[in-house]
């Protein structure tokens, strides 16, 4: 076990730090996915399993095997049922919320505000949770009991307050780009652009326009 002591405070800090960076970039990412593929969030969240299967299977795998790592008498030693289940329960919370986020920005919502929301709330709910398995309610102080308000009243102002949608002729071109994905067709550069789902482009990517303006002088010479 590891000590929680000033000499892994660094650590913690750093650890923290980089939860929130990928947490932070987690809805903008499936957003892109899902505008380059045009076609639906259930084809992202299968790329999300994907993704959990090799960082949270294969890589502590590797890790236990390789640099040995919590070996302790072996692969299979240290596992109990209690801590099976009630880690395959947090699993699949973690698992059910990814899913959750992905209906939300399919029912028109964007990571503008749907990860403040979620990620706002998420830490309320678990002091809630935390509070009452420990029975701890009679010993929170105003100051804790005021920044849960705090947190409460932010995730209300972030709701009532988020950019409003594209104009209609960008949900315009964004509908035609994923009717065009649908189709087979790659999206052009302009519907590129006019698509709020779209990744930033890529250095040397073309749209099909594109091409097809670079052909038209040959085909004329």
């Amino acid at each position: 076990m590891h000590s929680s002591g000033p000499s892994n405070m660094l650590m913690v800090v750093v650890t923290i730090f980089f939860t929130a960076l990928c947490w932070g970039s987690y809805g903008p990412l499936l957003q892109w996915g899902h505008g380059d593929m045009g076609s639906g969030r259930l084809r992202p969240f299968i790329c999300v399993g994907i993704a959990y299967f090799f960082v949270a299977i294969v890589g502590p795998l590797l890790l236990m095997l390789v640099l040995g790592q919590e070996k302790g008498e072996g692969l299979f030693s240290g596992w109990t049922t209690t801590g099976i289940f009630w880690s395959l329960a947090g699993g699949a919370a973690g698992a059910l919320g990814a899913f959750g986020i992905i209906l939300a920005l399919n029912y028109g919502g964007t990571p503008t505000f749907v990860m403040p929301l979620v990620f706002g709330t998420a830490p309320v709910i678990n002091t809630f949770i935390m509070l009452t398995v420990n029975k701890k309610w009679g010993e929170i102080s105003p100051f804790f009991a005021a920044g849960l308000i705090l947190v409460a009243a932010g995730a209300v102002t972030v709701l009532l307050t988020a950019p409003k949608g594209a104009p209609p002729k960008a949900k315009t071109a964004a509908a035609k780009s994923a009717k065009g994905a649908l189709a087979g067709r790659m999206p052009t550069t302009q519907e590129k652009a006019a698509n709020p789902y779209t990744a930033p482009a890529v250095a040397g990517e073309a749209g099909e326009e594109d091409r097809d303006d670079i052909d038209a002088p040959r085909a004329n010479s």
